[in-house]
């Protein structure tokens, strides 16, 4: 295996966080500022963010919209963070690169986290027409992910099978199953 920066060798994403752990407004200005200067097609900066802090009632609003599984330790995050794409722009023309570069925001944000010590888990699994409707989002402004974010605390308690997901090694499948078939991997011709 090749080396990795620290920053990613370490990164994962857990579900046990510290639920007496706040965000502070410089830690947040930090993980805003890391995704503002995301790369982006055009220069566009398609992502949108709303920041909400546990005890805020537009914490509660993602929370209820998160799926089951997720709000089961998800509100013990000190922070719930909305992801969404600006899908058009300003003259009504598509964004075809948006989710694309919304999805780097929110990975520059997730490293700014853990050189801050901080623990990120994103998720996809919650309602995002729930979401558009209690936040009332315009059309143009599609949610793309939910970022749990605080301090991780391993002992937190959880699930007896979120706990041992916990405890697992993280995994990835090998790089040869991440690269797509092409001209160099195809058999060698047969011999007439």
């Amino acid at each position: 295996m090749s080396p990795l920066h620290p920053l990613v060798a370490r990164r994962w994403s857990p579900r046990g966080f510290d639920a007496g752990h706040r965000l502070d407004d410089a830690t947040l200005a930090a993980l805003l500022e890391a995704a503002r200067w995301a790369p982006s097609a055009n220069n566009s900066q398609p992502w949108r963010f709303l920041p909400a802090r546990r005890g805020e009632h537009t914490f509660d609003l993602l929370a209820a919209a998160l799926a089951d599984g997720n709000r089961v330790w998800a509100p013990s995050a000190g922070m719930l963070l909305l992801v969404a794409a600006q899908t058009e722009d300003e003259t009504g023309r598509t964004r075809p690169w948006a989710l694309y570069d919304t999805g780097q925001a929110a990975a520059t944000l997730v490293l700014q986290a853990e050189h801050l010590g901080l623990a990120v888990h994103q998720m996809g699994g919650f309602d995002t027409a729930a979401v558009s409707t209690a936040l009332a989002l315009p059309p143009t402004v599609r949610p793309v992910t939910v970022l749990a974010i605080g301090r991780h605390d391993p002992a937190a308690p959880l699930p007896d099978d979120l706990a041992a997901r916990e405890r697992a090694p993280r995994t990835r499948l090998p790089l040869d199953a991440l690269l797509l078939p092409g001209p160099w991997q195809a058999p060698p011709a047969a011999a007439a």
